[in-house]
């Protein structure tokens, strides 16, 4: 007799938590979504109502006029993706030399991805600043996406590596036996092999190029080059006083790429980090 029918509830309740947990994740965005539909009286009301009375569209006409979404959009959008083809062109090669090659060099390599983990970038900041202000980097998006790259690269690297360590080498060895050349063998081989880590790797380099905020606040200040975080925090008063309808509508249209982005590579982005996990 299995343990599920000495235990009829086990799977029920397994249900149950399963839907408590989603229900959890999805609370924010529900609370973001009904709050940008409501009218500002509504909001200040003492007893609000959690759904809208009526839907109003006044808070997305004030968050795009006031903080100008389309240009900040624009700019996370222009940073983040050249960031995530940066990242992944020296990533890719870099991983699968650590993982192939076996030299002193990836035992350096391995320290300085774990140590740039944990290493508080609140530290480094100032002298970022000073460095990126001699070559005259400051207030550019070629700045931000330098350091955002560089930040970016180690977690993409050691993520890599799981998904080549994951791929038999006898594979590359029996298309050397057939004649295939190193680059043949990467192109015809390894590449189709690591696409779905490399949509998983690419993925979360962008989601963090995209949402990235302290680097672009310190590094940014002409509003005609600031990216969406940056826009969003322009619906917070120097004072505390957070304009909470605009603020909801504007994060709202900032969620929404990431979230359509999510849904058309769910399957692939799976399969990638399930192959990551494999053999690491």
């Amino acid at each position: 007799m299995t343990k599920s029918m000495r235990n009829p509830l086990a799977r029920p309740l397994q249900y149950v938590a399963l839907l408590a947990y989603m229900c959890f994740l999805a609370f924010p965005l529900v609370f973001l979504l009904t709050t940008a539909f409501k009218t500002d009286r509504e909001i200040r009301s003492p007893d609000p109502s959690f759904l809208p009375q009526s839907l109003s569209f006044d808070n997305f006409t004030t968050a795009i006029e006031r903080a100008d979404l389309f240009r900040a959009a624009g700019n996370s959008l222009l940073t983040a993706v050249t960031t995530t083809v940066i990242v992944t062109a020296v990533a890719l090669p870099a991983a699968y030399a650590l993982v192939r090659f076996r030299t002193r060099l990836r035992a350096v390599a391995t320290g300085w991805i774990l140590l740039s983990q944990v290493f508080p970038f609140i530290l480094i900041i100032i002298p970022l600043f000073l460095l990126l202000k001699d070559i005259g980097l400051v207030n550019t998006l070629l700045g931000l996406v330098l350091v955002y790259a560089v930040w970016a690269l180690p977690f993409a690297l050691w993520m890599l590596q799981g998904y080549v360590s994951a791929i038999p080498v006898e594979l590359e060895e029996a298309s050397a036996v057939d004649g295939a050349g190193r680059f043949k063998t990467l192109v015809k081989i390894v590449l189709p092999l690591l696409a779905p880590g490399l949509v998983a790797t690419s993925l979360f380099t962008f989601i963090n190029s995209w949402n990235e905020f302290f680097f672009a606040l310190v590094l940014i200040q002409d509003p005609d080059m600031q990216t969406l975080p940056l826009a969003l925090a322009r619906f917070v008063g120097a004072e505390g006083q957070v304009q909470l309808g605009p603020l909801a509508a504007a994060a709202l249209i900032a969620c929404l790429p990431s979230l359509v982005f999510f849904m058309l590579i769910q399957k692939r982005l799976t399969a990638g980090l399930l192959s990551g996990a494999v053999k690491g």
